[in-house]
């Protein structure tokens, strides 16, 4: 069989019905969000996903976060629902709209204050990623120049995510820090966007030692889309990315992973927005070079609403439908309704 799952109309129309049954969700992407972006994911058949924006912002740059995503969510009714719960993600699959569960990829905004993280919460922040690539309070992302692990403040803050029903995420966390992170919490943790280092040496990917250890757990990994992780960089398909999960899965069985697409979708580049991503704490050392880089994501899934091409995939690998709806949102429903539950 030559070409993509996708440009055989057989399997698309396998495919396609799946989808539609599917409970799909997202476990991260950051667009810079609009009406375009939630229109996409509509035609995408995405029931929820993980809208994560912080990166190092403070109190009041999670706070004006929230209250854009309030904006948005009220404007585009049509379209969206917010997503506080599990119940919430399956209202949004009955009523064909979309389920925002707003996500933080840096736990910086609630700076030194442990109640705030109950707070944000109740807001309506479900995940929250630990570290965003260098230190905080908490502890070291992959890029620190020393992972000393995490620290004393951040196993309460761990503990506290636990308590208050935050889902713990490890994906731009160091190592150490994450490995730690696993011991420490008394719920499962995810992974919720990343790329298995086996298949491609770069310090963005994470270990098989480490998507073991966070599956052992209860966790889940989110396999993502980002073309530097794979590869074949610009030049994968959505068969590379399959060929990612599968290894995943084979690692650490297929209770354990999810989608974690990572749509980074017209955010320029270079631009504010990806420049101040790669800079350390938005403005200081340059860590990464992605903000100048060309990055598309592997052909068949380079925008939203080609998301039933992954489940095209999935078809074509002969993979059951039972597993493919796990892989698709089932595993990251499960996930969530234990951890969201406090």
């Amino acid at each position: 069989m030559t070409g993509l799952a996708h440009e055989n109309p057989e399997i698309m129309a396998r495919a396609n019905a799946l989808h539609a049954r599917a409970v799909v969700f997202d476990g991260l992407s950051t667009c810079n969000w609009s009406r375009t972006i939630f229109s996409e994911m509509a035609a995408g058949g995405v029931t929820a996903v993980n809208a994560a924006s912080v990166l190092w912002e403070d109190l009041r740059g999670g706070l004006d976060n929230i209250l854009a995503w309030r904006r948005m969510l009220e404007e585009n009714a049509d379209l969206l629902r917010p997503v506080k719960t599990v119940a919430d993600i399956h209202a949004a699959k009955a009523e064909g709209r979309t389920g925002i569960s707003i996500g933080w990829q840096n736990t910086s905004p609630i700076e030194d204050r442990l109640q705030d993280i109950g707070l944000f919460k109740d807001l309506g922040v479900g995940i929250m990623q630990l570290t965003y690539n260098t230190q905080n309070y908490s502890g070291a992302g992959y890029l620190e120049l020393n992972d000393s692990g995490l620290t004393g403040f951040g196993r309460e803050v761990v503990h506290e995510m636990n308590r208050a029903g935050v889902l713990c995420d490890l994906s731009h966390v160091g190592e150490k820090t994450a490995f730690d992170t696993i011991a420490t919490s008394r719920q499962p943790v995810c992974i919720s966007h990343v790329l298995p280092r086996a298949l491609h040496d770069v310090a963005r990917n994470k270990t098989d030692a480490l998507l073991a250890a966070c599956a052992a757990r209860g966790g889940l990994i989110g396999v993502s889309l980002f073309s530097p992780g794979l590869a074949r960089g610009n030049d994968s398909t959505v068969e590379d990315y399959i060929d990612a999960m599968a290894h995943v899965i084979a690692l650490v069985g297929e209770d354990h992973v999810g989608l974690g697409c990572d749509f980074s979708l017209d955010h320029p580049r270079p631009g504010p927005y990806q420049v101040y991503a790669s800079r350390d704490k938005g403005h200081a050392r340059e860590l990464t070079e992605y903000a100048n880089a060309k990055i598309s994501k592997p052909l068949g899934i380079r925008r939203i609403h080609e998301m039933p091409h992954i489940t095209a995939a999935m078809v074509r690998r002969g993979w059951s439908e039972e597993t493919i709806l796990k892989l698709l949102g089932g595993n990251w429903l499960r996930l969530l309704e234990r951890v969201w539950g406090g």
